[in-house]
């Protein structure tokens, strides 16, 4: 089941108050909204940072919902590109053009925390420098072979990944475990599976915030 049936399944009682409940009558407005970045510039990131996001959008919600522990609902991982720090992370509906599918994605730091996709975001920093930049080039490579989002949240499959699903395998392969045997299991009549949400990474003693915004 993809991601966006997920979606579905859990807002459908949200969506349909808002179509019975938030009529107003009139014509259509639109309004032009211009974005920032969260992050503030005394903030110097490095290769191998855990950054977390939550957003407002209707899958932020779901993820929300679903993990009751935890405070963001997307995380990604810097790596360092020829001298230029990106964000590698496995995002559903966020293409960079018509046809785009849904990847692992390297953004730049302000467009990961821009207030496009976030309302608030933290940067957490591994304890070994050393584990971190070998977490960084497995996710770079990872982004390098074109990997596309797991929407079937498949821990077992290693050809595709789910956001959290990613951060745990770079750092797996660098030889720590920051999941540490935590999991959520969705329970729906089209899911039975186990998944690593965000506060299962976020809780790893390997990683301290070093900046919340």
């Amino acid at each position: 089941m993809s991601i966006r049936t997920l979606t579905r399944l859990l807002l459908l009682p949200a969506l349909l108050l808002a179509a019975v409940g938030c009529g107003h009558g009139g014509g259509k407005v639109t309004r032009v909204v211009e974005y920032h970045c969260l992050l503030p510039d005394s903030v110097r990131l490095q290769p191998g940072d855990v950054l977390f996001r939550r957003g407002e959008g209707f899958t932020s919600q779901v993820v929300l919902a679903a993990d009751r522990e935890g405070n963001y609902s997307h995380t990604g991982i810097v790596v360092d590109s020829c001298g230029t720090l990106l964000v590698v992370h496995a995002v559903p509906g966020e293409p960079d053009f018509e046809g785009d599918p849904d990847r692992v994605k390297a953004d730049r730091p302000e467009h990961f925390f821009s207030t496009e996709f976030t309302s608030i975001g933290e940067v957490c920093r591994p304890a070994d420098s050393t584990v971190a930049s070998r977490a960084a080039e497995v996710a770079w490579q990872a982004y390098r072979r074109h990997t596309l989002f797991d929407h079937d949240f498949d821990d077992a499959d290693t050809t595709r990944f789910y956001c959290t699903e990613l951060i745990a395998h770079a750092f797996s392969r660098a030889g720590v475990d920051v999941v540490q045997g935590r999991s959520h299991h969705i329970n729906l009549p089209t899911m039975q599976t186990d998944c690593v949400f965000p506060s299962d990474i976020y809780e790893s003693d390997f990683l301290q915030s070093i900046a919340v915004f």
